[in-house]
């Protein structure tokens, strides 16, 4: 009997929450829904390549291959800027006879091991057309010198006696040349793998959920304990409240950034072609949004445990659209929900610092974005007036 009263009790409390029930319910849904957007899409890889000296009859088979675009190039500094600016994927260069260089992106394994099939392919395909030219020669040589040879023995039988002019010789198969391939990477080397491509996007986001959550319960405990209502009834300003919970959360997110990227760094070898400083700063950026996010979710969160309800909401979309699944092949309308997740802008910040070498100064639009624009300034605003309903006038 004590059990199903305290049962009872259990039951008539979730069903008086309704925040909980629709996040119990309808939060699956969603993730459900996202889900299937993102992995039912076309996921074919697709692959630029800039060719330098290279014959035609090779380049024209490359371009034949599905899902590979060739684009000629005439020096080899034309497309390595091509390569930079990130239209190509690969370069090939005929350095000399048979002996081609091939240099690749490599912020993409998929891409690099397509890259290296279709020119394989290529190179015997061209190989098998040559040698059915060459069979098709030798077998209209052999023709002729059988045709020769039966009008010799012929004219020899009626002329019994009279010395036979030599035979010629049959023409033997030329031996088909073996193609030297040097392969060259700009990021990475022949073992970077899938890892390697996500890992900038990964660092943004613990660095997000870490800070988003810590904080979150912070200023929630402080809600729950008093602490804030004490506060709130002496003179000091809403915005104080707000910078200083910031300014001190924002010194443990500083620190854990650092012991982030640096342990990506020198603990699991992850290289990085731009300046370390560049990374630390997206980071710390992304951590000052992510603690104005959980600051903001802690004021519609009554107890821990609806704070943890918010992370099927806030967290598990920015996964979805922060870059680590290719958003290229999706519609356009699911590619524009990517646009108000501030983890979309640090991935593609990130990646460009890490892949590409880009520089800080080059990532105007999505650090101005993520600091400026429509996260930080507005969730902090957000947070000062959200403080506005438990100060006690």
């Amino acid at each position: 009997m004590r059990i199903w009263a305290i049962s009872t009790r259990v039951m008539k409390e979730l069903l008086r929450d309704k925040r909980t029930l629709a996040l119990m319910f309808l939060a699956p849904i969603l993730i459900l829904f996202l889900m299937k957007l993102i992995f039912t899409a076309n996921s074919t890889t697709n692959v630029n390549i800039a060719t330098v000296d290279v014959p035609s009859n090779v380049r024209t088979e490359l371009n034949d291959i599905k899902h590979v675009s060739v684009t000629k190039k005439s020096s080899q500094s034309v497309a390595r800027q091509a390569m930079h600016d990130q239209k190509v994927d690969a370069i090939v260069h005929k350095t000399a006879a048979n002996k081609y260089s091939l240099t690749y992106a490599n912020t993409d394994a998929s891409k690099t091991n397509m890259t290296k099939q279709a020119f394989k392919a290529a190179l015997a395909a061209t190989g098998v057309k040559q040698m059915q030219k060459t069979v098709k020669k030798l077998s209209g040589t052999v023709v002729q010198l059988t045709t020769t040879i039966g009008k010799m023995q012929a004219a020899s039988g009626r002329q019994a006696g009279q010395q036979v002019a030599p035979q010629r010789a049959m023409p033997t198969q030329p031996k088909m040349a073996s193609v030297k391939i040097s392969n060259h990477y700009v990021y990475g080397d022949k073992n970077t793998g899938f890892f390697d491509k996500i890992v900038p996007i990964l660092m943004g986001f613990f660095v997000f959920f870490f800070v988003f959550l810590i904080s979150g319960m912070a200023l929630l405990r402080e809600r729950t304990t008093g602490t804030l209502s004490r506060l709130l009834a002496t003179p000091v300003r809403r915005s104080e409240i707000v910078l200083g919970y910031m300014l001190s959360y924002g010194v443990l997110a500083l620190v854990q950034t650092v012991i982030i990227v640096l342990a990506t760094i020198y603990l699991m070898g992850v290289e990085i072609t731009g300046s370390l400083l560049s990374v630390m700063v997206i980071n710390f950026v992304l951590a000052l949004v992510a603690l104005a996010f959980g600051i903001l979710m802690s004021t519609f969160a009554s107890s821990e445990f609806q704070m943890m309800q918010f992370i099927p909401i806030v967290i598990i979309p920015q996964v979805f659209f922060s870059g680590i699944i290719p958003m290229d092949s999706l519609a356009s309308w699911v590619q524009d929900i990517s646009y108000i997740l501030p983890l979309k802008y640090a991935g593609d910040a990130m990646t460009q610092v890490v892949m590409y070498g880009t520089k800080l100064t080059s990532l105007g639009f999505d650090l101005g974005i993520l600091l400026l624009l429509l996260f930080l300034v507005v969730l902090t605003l957000l947070n000062v007036r959200g403080l506005r309903r438990y100060r006690k006038v």
